[in-house]
């Protein structure tokens, strides 16, 4: 079947993908979003229902699970959209027919729709509709075939406002349509979930992940590849992390999935990070800011989105202060003796995007009711290493895996670990992955270097004891 082509990249902005670029706030924005929802929610029952059960079983704020809203031209005008910072943007098939579409490309905001009727349409955003309407929709219809690129249903009507459900798998328009690709996206999402994790050398495995990328490139176009890709990383995630599993069977009890999710993180050695940077480029990512933590920390990232999937990765990697300036996610790093907290980690552990698979995922929650409600699940909260008006965060306590003794060894002679730090992961593990708890205001869409930088030193392996074991 011949590959389906996908529109030129979209949604670019050369200020976001500079490494100086800093997010913005907008509260006037945030305030008009919130009004939004809120008036949809006082008139249509269903969404106010499923609002509160959101908070009180998946401690979510409802305002995460909004896919877009379609607003009557006749209640907002274009200009006001524009002066809060949306601006018209061409989704992959082009503008709706029902009207016009705009995006914040500067923040979080979901899109907006100015529609030409009078009905006011908020969708929410499942992983999988099948499964939303399982648990929530009460014998409703779904628009669209299983794995198509878009798929809708209608849940509840009062009036002029409408609740449906979306679910998008490397699209981002709105209109229903067949989709020739669905056998090729099943083969490309099986062979993900059951792809090779474990190799002779990183190297060799790292190589492995780009050929079946590229194979996978060959009958799909990249937005497709990237959200298989990542719908089997945050499982092999979730199945080596218990925070994740006892979250995601909340979410899951309403059918939701991890539809709230911000970003993926994942760590390299330095000797393959810009094979990591290329294979998330092939998928169709582009470089957003990097980010540098300081003399003293010693590590850095690459942090990159893709236009069309609503997916961003954080890219952790030993970095020293005379690299920064250059373009490290391209150039190649040289293997360096001294092992910082991330190179540690992966000596531990392996390659993220091998057999360690990501250090954490950070999805967007209420902060204060999660860190009530996990810890009734036998699951700690740590103390927040972000804590602002625009961006709340904290790690859960630290997953912790047994280290093979061959990695242990090979740690041992290169000096990166002492003997009494061998004994110790040799008889307790180590920390490997966590999830986050995040919660975003006024639209800010970045990340805050100094707490950042606090969490990943708190967390190094070599005093895991002291913080987060």
């Amino acid at each position: 079947m011949p590959r389906t082509q996908s529109k030129p990249k979209k949604h670019r902005d050369d200020a976001s993908i500079n490494e100086k670029f800093d997010w913005e706030l907008y509260p006037e924005t945030e305030k008009f979003m919130v009004r939004q929802v809120d008036l949809f929610l006082s008139k249509n029952r269903a969404a106010r229902n499923l609002s509160e059960r959101m908070a009180n079983e998946t401690s979510t704020r409802f305002f995460n699970w909004v896919d877009h809203m379609v607003i009557p031209e006749s209640s907002v005008r274009h200009s006001h959209l524009e002066k809060l910072g949306f601006s018209e943007f061409d989704p992959v098939d082009g503008q709706p027919e029902s009207g016009t579409a705009y995006r914040h490309s500067r923040s979080y905001f979901f899109p907006i729709v100015l529609g030409k009727r009078k009905t006011t349409e908020l969708a929410l955003k499942p992983d999988e509709v099948d499964s939303f309407l399982q648990m929530c929709g009460n014998g409703v219809e779904t628009e669209g075939a299983p794995f198509s690129r878009f798929r809708r249903a209608e849940i509840s009507k009062n009036g002029e406002f409408v609740l449906s459900a979306v679910e998008r798998r490397g699209y981002d328009g709105f209109t229903l349509q067949e989709s020739e690709d669905i056998e090729d996206y099943i083969d490309a999402l099986g062979l993900f979930f059951r792809r090779r994790r474990n190799f002779g050398s990183d190297k060799e495995g790292v190589n492995a992940v780009e050929r079946l990328i590229s194979e996978s490139l060959h009958q799909l176009d990249d937005a497709r590849v990237s959200d298989a890709f990542f719908r089997s990383e945050r499982a092999y995630w979730e199945r080596r992390n218990r925070s994740g599993q006892v979250q995601k069977s909340r979410q899951d009890r309403l059918g939701l999935g991890w539809g709230n999710q911000d970003h993926h993180t994942y760590r390299s050695s330095r000797a393959n990070f810009s094979s990591m940077i290329r294979i998330f480029e092939k998928m169709g990512y582009y470089c957003r800011e990097k980010y540098y933590a300081g003399d003293q920390a010693r590590w850095g990232a690459q942090i990159l989105e893709h236009p069309v999937c609503n997916v961003v990765i954080f890219t952790d990697v030993d970095l020293y202060p005379e690299e920064t300036e250059g373009d490290f996610p391209h150039k190649g790093l040289e293997q360096r003796k001294n092992l910082g907290t991330v190179g540690l980690w992966i000596g531990l552990h392996g390659e993220s995007i091998l057999q360690a698979g990501m250090h954490h995922l950070e999805a967007r929650f209420d902060f204060e009711r999660l860190k009530i409600d996990l810890p009734k699940y036998g699951i700690n909260v740590l103390p927040p290493f972000s804590y602002f008006a625009f961006l709340k965060q904290a790690f859960t306590a630290g997953e912790i895996w047994q280290v093979d003794r061959k990695r242990l060894d090979k740690l041992l002679e290169s000096g990166s670990i002492t003997d009494q730090q061998y004994k110790k992961f040799d008889r307790e593990g180590a920390i490997g992955s966590h999830m986050e708890n995040l919660e975003r205001a006024q639209g800010f869409k970045g990340f805050n270097k100094s707490s950042v930088t606090k969490i990943i030193k708190a967390t190094d392996p070599r005093v895991q004891g002291h913080y987060g074991a």
